[in-house]
């Protein structure tokens, strides 16, 4: 029988403590032990973005990390970032650009895209291809997730859309 780890962290805001196996991934934490399913398990080789969160403020794949190596970090989820208000734009622009289907790679989607916004207000539309490359869609062929960033972007600095 293999011992747990005591670990405490920063989840959406709140402290949580928890004794996880050390083989435990984060996203199997996140989803399993919190409940928080907006962190979707795609591939688990970390190459779909379907698992990704913010930890420390950089946005990592949650099911290449152990739960026990996020001991003491802060970890922000789809959840925490839509609860907070931080996306309720970007996401309005996904539903009006079309730019779901079935949702299942949405909230990595919105997360690596909020990422790209934060380090680069002003993408172009190579910049948001680019930085979405990491993230696999298989409904909508990208164009519209990139029509939604981009409005997004522009809405934020003021240009027309």
């Amino acid at each position: 029988m293999t011992a747990t780890i005591e670990i405490s962290l920063s989840v959406n805001g709140e402290r949580v403590e928890a004794n996880v196996l050390p083989r435990l991934n984060l996203a199997d934490f996140l989803r399993e032990h919190l409940k928080l399913t907006g962190t979707h398990v795609g591939c688990e080789h970390g190459v779909c973005g379907a698992c990704t969160v913010r930890v420390n403020g950089d946005i990592v794949r949650s099911c290449l990390m152990l739960a026990v190596q996020a001991h003491d970090a802060t970890i922000e989820t789809i959840e925490g970032l839509s609860d907070s208000g931080e996306i309720t734009d970007l996401q309005a622009a996904f539903r009006e650009r079309n730019a779901l289907q079935c949702g299942f790679c949405t909230p990595g989607m919105l997360m690596t895209a909020q990422d790209l916004l934060k380090q680069s207000p002003s993408p172009d539309r190579e910049q948001i291809r680019d930085h979405l490359s990491g993230n696999y869609c298989r409904c909508t062929g990208y164009q519209a997730i990139v029509d939604a960033v981009e409005t997004t972007a522009r809405a934020r600095t003021g240009q027309s859309p």
